[in-house]
């Protein structure tokens, strides 16, 4: 019966080592893919502050256009 048991015993100890040796290999690959992922962040950011930066000058010239259509148009006014 004891030499049974740690047949078992040891069985098992063999299945947790091929467990751990799986899940470093797993951690191992996500710590490679955070790595892809914070690559991508970062571009992504850069790729916002840009597209960010265009549409703020777009609106303000349209709406400095407007401004002066609006204040040409109060002058036309004005001079009827």
């Amino acid at each position: 019966m004891i030499v049974l048991l740690i047949v078992v015993a040891l069985k098992l100890i063999k299945i947790l080592n091929k467990i751990d040796k799986i899940a470093d290999n797993v951690e191992e690959k996500i710590n490679t893919f955070d790595g892809a992922l914070s690559v991508l962040k970062s571009a992504s950011d850069g790729i916002a502050s840009i597209t960010d930066t265009l549409v703020f000058s777009i609106t303000s010239l349209i709406s400095k256009l407007f401004g002066k259509l609006k204040n040409s148009n109060k002058e036309e006014e004005i001079d009827e």
